[in-house]
C-alpha cells in the first residue's frame, strides 16, 4: 500500500518546519524509556533541551551523564516553551499539579500517550496548546533508530490549539526526534487513547498471553512434556509476529508449510470465535465508556492489591518456570540483557 492508499495523511521531513522549534526550549520531564530518547534526540537535533527530575530520582545521574542539563520538574518546566510529560501514567497527575503554575501563556503541554487528559485526571489550563507526539516504538528503538540515521514512525494529536502553530510545532518536535524520518500520522487523543488500550488488553498483552498459556496447559494437561508445549505454543510465536511485523497476514501465511497454513485457516476461527469476539467488544465498551480507566486509577489509589496479586500469579506460571532454563539455551539470551542494562534507565 502506498501512501495514496492510506486512510490518512503521513507527514515525511519535508513537511516539518523546524523554525516552529528551533528558538524554544524543550523541558523533558522525565527520563525514562521515552524521556531518554526524546531528550537526547531533542539535543543531538540542535534543541535546547532541560530534564525535570526530582531531586532524589535515580536518573539524574544518568541524564547528566548524557551530556544533559537537569532541574527540578518545576524549574524545567518553567524555562521551557514545550513541556513534555513523559514520566508513567500514574504518576502524571501529581507531577502535572507541581509544574501547572510555570505554564506560561503560549506554552505547550505534550504527552507521548493521551490516557490522563482523555480520562480527565489532568485539566489542562486554556491557555496553553496540549499535545501529543506518539513514537510508536520503545524508548531504546526510538533512541537506536535515530542514531542509526533511520526512523520510528509516530503519531501526532491536537487537544487543544490556542496559538494556532500546535500541529506545526508537534511535526517539527516530531522531526527533531526522528520520527517524520519513517512517517508520522494525524489522530486523537481519544482514539489514540482507546486504541491503544483495546489492542493492549485483547490482543498485544491480554489475549495473547491468555492464548499462550491455554495452549500450553492444554498439551501439558494431555501429557506432553511441557518442554515441547513450550516450544510450540511460546517459543515459536516470535517466528510468526516477526513474519506479520514485516509483510503482514500474507506474508506469514506463504511463509508457512501448506499443512500450517492449512489448519490454521480451518480451526483457527474455533478458538478465537464469535464467543471471543463479544467479548471484545465487551472490552472495548469498557474502554469507551471510562470504566476501564476507573478501575485501574481505583486501584493505584488503594495501592495495586489486585494488580500485584494477578502479577504474582503470572509470574509464577508453570510456562515461566519451565521456560527459563530453555531460554537460557539461545545465544542470544547473554546479549540481550546486557542490551536492555545499557539501554532502559529506570521510569521517573
Amino acid at each position: 500500500m502506498t501512501d495514496d492508499e492510506l486512510n490518512t495523511d503521513v507527514y515525511y521531513d519535508d513537511d516539518a518546519d523546524r523554525s516552529k522549534i528551533d528558538d524554544k526550549t524543550v523541558a523533558v520531564i522525565g527520563y525514562g524509556s521515552q524521556g531518554h530518547a526524546h531528550a537526547q534526540n531533542l539535543a543531538d537535533s540542535g534543541v535546547d533541551v532541560v530534564v525535570g527530575l526530582r531531586e532524589s530520582s535515580s536518573s539524574r545521574a544518568a541524564a547528566e551523564d548524557d551530556g544533559l542539563r537537569v532541574e527540578t520538574p518545576a524549574d524545567a518546566a518553567s524555562e521551557g516553551d514545550i513541556v513534555s510529560i513523559l514520566v508513567p501514567d500514574t504518576v502524571q497527575p501529581a507531577v502535572f499539579e507541581d509544574i501547572r503554575d510555570e505554564l506560561d501563556e503560549g506554552d505547550t503541554l505534550q504527552f507521548a500517550h493521551g490516557f490522563n487528559i482523555h480520562y480527565n485526571q489532568i485539566r489542562p489550563p486554556e491557555h496553553v496548546d496540549v499535545t501529543m507526539v506518539a513514537p510508536k516504538s520503545p524508548g531504546h528503538l526510538v533512541r537506536r533508530n535515530y542514531e542509526d540515521d533511520q526512523g520510528t514512525p509516530g503519531l501526532i494529536a491536537i487537544y487543544q490549539d490556542e496559538t494556532g502553530d500546535a500541529k506545526a510545532e508537534a511535526l517539527a518536535y516530531s522531526h527533531a526526534i526522528g520520527c517524520t524520518r519513517a512517517g508520522v500520522i494525524e489522530t486523537t487523543f481519544q482514539e489514540e487513547v482507546e486504541t491503544d488500550l483495546f489492542g493492549e488488553q485483547v490482543v498485544l498483552c491480554g489475549g495473547v498471553t491468555s492464548l499462550v498459556k491455554q495452549g500450553y496447559e492444554t498439551l501439558v494437561d494431555a501429557g506432553y512434556s511441557p518442554e515441547m508445549a513450550y516450544f510450540e505454543c511460546l517459543n515459536e510465536l516470535k517466528l510468526i509476529v516477526d513474519l506479520m511485523y514485516e509483510g503482514g497476514l500474507g506474508e506469514m501465511w506463504n511463509s508457512v508449510s501448506d499443512t500450517a497454513e492449512y489448519g490454521g485457516l480451518t480451526r483457527g476461527d474455533r478458538v478465537v470465535d464469535e464467543h471471543a469476539r463479544e467479548n471484545m467488544e465487551e472490552i472495548l465498551e469498557e474502554v469507551q465508556d471510562g470504566t476501564f480507566a476507573r478501575e485501574w486509577i481505583a486501584e493505584n489509589q488503594a495501592g495495586r492489591p489486585s494488580y500485584t496479586q494477578l502479577k504474582d500469579r503470572e509470574e509464577n506460571h508453570h510456562v515461566e518456570q519451565v521456560g527459563a532454563p530453555l531460554r537460557d539455551l539461545f545465544a542470544w539470551a547473554d546479549d540481550e540483557e546486557e542490551e536492555e542494562a545499557a539501554e532502559a534507565p529506570a521510569d521517573d
